[in-house]
């Protein structure tokens, strides 16, 4: 498994490769992301790293604690760092090196060609079959009654009953995607920014869940 890191996407941007070709890309602000609790197979069974990402602020001490909550507080004060609002855990080969408090950046992903990002694409409320699942709809001249449904979903008398799993109008996005292999055009070690090309789910500001790519070996060509 790989370390995953978080950060909050940004925006997007233009930049020119060396063969001077438009290059979309996503910026993605990951400021450092804090170790909260080492697991390893003595004391949980697995070995696994959980990081916490973006400080708990407040105008006074009991904001934090109230906006932290009491079991968190407790969880944060045993590692000895301060309250996070995001958590999430890697299962790794080892925990060799790191250490409670210590803050992991984008330097992780030096020497990485691809990584995948995962976050909540936007959410677009209840919509029909033709924007949901691009069905092409019905004859759109006057009477004819059929323009933007569905069509039939039932059966006859086998097996008598619609069957689960069909395209029907619903909820559209608002779900858990991953983008695999996203090339990282830089990295940006002092604004704590990576740049990744093409295209991140979720909304600007939106949490993103970053690491190595499963499926592609990096394979950087050294000069």
């Amino acid at each position: 498994m790989k370390l995953i890191l978080m950060g909050k996407k940004r925006g997007m941007l233009q930049l020119f490769d060396d063969k001077g070709n438009v290059v979309v890309c996503t910026v993605i602000e990951a400021e450092p992301n804090v170790v909260t609790q080492i697991k390893t197979k003595e004391t949980d069974g697995y070995v696994a790293l959980q990081l916490g990402f973006e400080k708990v602020t407040g105008k006074k001490t009991y904001t934090i604690e109230k906006r932290a909550g009491k079991p968190l507080l407790g969880h944060y004060k045993k590692a000895g760092t301060d309250p996070r609002r995001n958590l999430i855990e890697s299962r790794i080969d080892s925990v060799e090196g790191y250490t409670l408090g210590q803050e992991i950046g984008v330097d992780v992903f030096d020497g990485i060609e691809f990584v995948d990002a995962t976050a909540i694409s936007k959410g677009k409320g209840y919509q029909g079959v033709m924007k949901r699942h691009h069905f092409a709809g019905g004859p759109a001249s006057h009477g004819s009654g059929f323009h933007r449904h569905a069509g039939s979903t039932g059966m006859r008398s086998t097996p008598g009953r619609g069957l689960p799993g069909g395209k029907k109008a619903g909820q559209m996005g608002n779900e858990r995607v991953t983008i695999q292999n996203l090339r990282v055009v830089r990295i940006d070690k002092e604004d704590n920014l990576i740049i990744l090309k093409g295209q991140v789910p979720g909304p600007r500001n939106g949490l993103v869940y970053i690491k190595q790519a499963e499926k592609r070996k990096t394979t950087k060509k050294t000069k």
